[in-house]
């Protein structure tokens, strides 16, 4: 991508390609580069907000608009296929128009469509509204770190990255929190008005600082639409399938066996065309750049992990603990706010450190906090998260940043686009994934742990049966006058009970599997390089 190769600044350029001594003597960084780059991350922590931000009070929203529980899912779902689209695609929609047009266009939508889901009727309006923010939230991640990479030099890079992380590590893990607040104190709505402050200040710090520059309409004619066609269908079709999957019971589906051939074949035919096209839409080559490709396999884990984390804790704690939406969100606080008081300082242990060691590190306590969470009983609420989710807040700001520094080490300017969108497109199907298989998982562990439970709850045991006589005992003494009606409750009440313990027993599996990934995540993150060993142009 060349989009941004005329807004980079000599520092940027020399540390692209030069020596760590040429950065020394790169001129300073410009006020309107720091508002740009600033701005551009707060549009980038808007849009990954708004996903986590709905979620916490998509029960309100199906509510109010009269929408059933499965379809309801679609609310998230329409925005989170156009987020995904929409990412590989800001690279090279930015030379067309402009970074400053494409980004101010988009910035500006995003705040007028969150306005509108407030207005939403019913299910067809919200769904649609819902997947034309998700297109223009979508751009606003992958331009931000795409500027930090082209406009920033190397050695301010991880300033800027950290910025970055705001948005791609405490933005989910706080966003239940802010919207289970506004969802019980203030209603819904609100949850598409909090955008609008910020967003104003983002869209004038973006048309201070960013320069004008000329349109490119001719580069039209010359886009890779094959490329383009084929990603859009496949990335649309395999997100369906994610999200859809585990409700529809995945293959025992007609339209989940559709969208899953649709999906493997456009995906091919776009890996195909990829590499063989003069001007690909996306160089995936880069994934073959060692730093590159095995840093965008532990963001995908990471993302994995991130996404899946905040899916499962709200479920555990709505489905066994009986918590409303501010309540989760009072929880998952903290594995938000130690990272604002952490990620300011991961730039200072990187000059003092190897950047490996702390990703490392980040890595370590994030499985470890997992790993903290895999023997839960019936009392494990708010107390006992307390320290796993301060541990997996320590990990996630020391991961990331760092990561996405050695990651992104040597990529050129003309490549940035490219890298951005890998980077940020892989994290975000990673997130999918986890959710998807977590659902699955979940499902299957409690199954099984439902049957081994029942093998030791059978009616022959002794025990079983001075339990069920005790509950009956119960149930008549509290109005039930008819002894085989107090029995019958009294037998659907253990298998409650047992039901209960299986999910509990699931839920300690799938952290299990969480932390299981991010070990996977750690080691491809040791076979990363030392980033100076790429300060040549990423040729390794």
């Amino acid at each position: 991508m060349t989009a941004l190769q005329p807004t980079m600044n000599t520092a940027s350029a020399a540390n692209l390609g030069g020596h760590p001594a040429q950065a020394a003597a790169a001129p300073a960084i410009s006020a309107k580069t720091w508002i740009a780059v600033i701005g551009a991350t707060l549009g980038a922590f808007m849009a990954v907000l708004n996903i986590q931000i709905v979620n916490a009070s998509l029960a309100d929203i199906q509510g109010a608009i009269g929408a059933g529980i499965d379809d309801g899912g679609w609310i998230s779902t329409s925005y989170l296929i156009a987020e995904i689209v929409v990412i590989p695609l800001s690279g090279w929609l930015a030379q067309v128009f402009s970074v400053r047009r494409y980004l101010l266009t988009n910035a500006v939508l995003f705040l007028i469509l969150s306005v509108a889901c407030a207005f939403a009727q019913d299910l067809p309006q919200m769904i649609v509204l819902r997947a034309i923010q998700g297109f223009t939230g979508g751009v606003l991640i992958p331009m931000a770190f795409t500027l930090i990479i082209t406009l920033l030099p190397k050695t301010k890079q991880p300033v800027g990255l950290a910025l970055f992380a705001v948005s791609a590590t405490f933005a989910p893990a706080i966003g239940p929190t802010i919207g289970g607040y506004l969802t019980e104190n203030w209603g819904w709505q609100y949850i598409f008005y909090v955008n609008l402050v910020p967003g104003a200040v983002m869209i004038a710090m973006l048309w201070f600082s960013l320069e004008a520059k000329p349109m490119k309409l001719s580069l039209l004619r010359e886009g890779d639409w094959g490329g383009i066609a084929t990603m859009a269908i496949g990335l649309s079709a395999l997100q369906t399938v994610l999200e859809e999957g585990n409700k529809d019971d995945w293959f025992g589906s007609s339209f989940i066996v559709n969208l899953s051939v649709i999906a493997a074949i456009s995906l091919t035919a776009f890996l195909w065309i990829e590499l063989t096209t003069a001007k690909p839409l996306l160089n995936l080559r880069l994934l073959a750049r060692r730093n590159f490709g095995f840093g965008v396999l532990s963001n995908f884990l990471m993302g994995v992990a991130l996404y899946g984390s905040v899916f499962i804790l709200p479920v555990y704690l709505s489905r066994i603990q009986g918590y409303n939406s501010e309540q989760i969100g009072m929880v998952l606080a903290w594995t938000g706010l130690p990272q604002l008081l952490l990620i300011p300082l991961v730039p200072r242990l990187m000059k003092r450190f190897d950047p490996r060691l702390v990703i490392g590190v980040g890595f370590a306590l994030f499985a470890a906090s997992n790993f903290m969470n895999i023997y839960m009983t019936n009392d494990y609420a708010t107390d006992q998260l307390f320290w796993p989710n301060v541990v997996r807040a320590v990990g996630q700001a020391l991961a990331f940043a760092p990561l996405s520094a050695v990651a992104t080490s040597g990529i050129e300017a003309q490549n940035a686009g490219s890298a951005s969108a890998l980077f940020n497109m892989m994290r975000n199907l990673g997130g999918a994934v986890g959710i998807a298989a977590l659902q699955t998982f979940l499902t299957k562990r409690e199954q099984y742990h439902s049957n081994v439970l029942m093998q030791s709850v059978s009616i022959l045991e002794q025990a079983t049966r001075t339990r069920i006589e005790q509950l009956t005992q119960y149930f008549i003494t509290h109005g039930v006058a008819d002894h085989a009606e107090a029995t019958h409750r009294a037998v659907i009440a253990i298998g409650r009970i047992v039901q209960k313990q299986a999910f509990i027993l699931a839920f300690s599996d799938t952290f299990y599997l969480l932390g299981a990934a991010l070990i996977v995540a750690l080691m491809a993150a040791l076979l990363l390089k030392k980033p100076n060993h790429l300060a040549d142009g990423g040729a390794h």
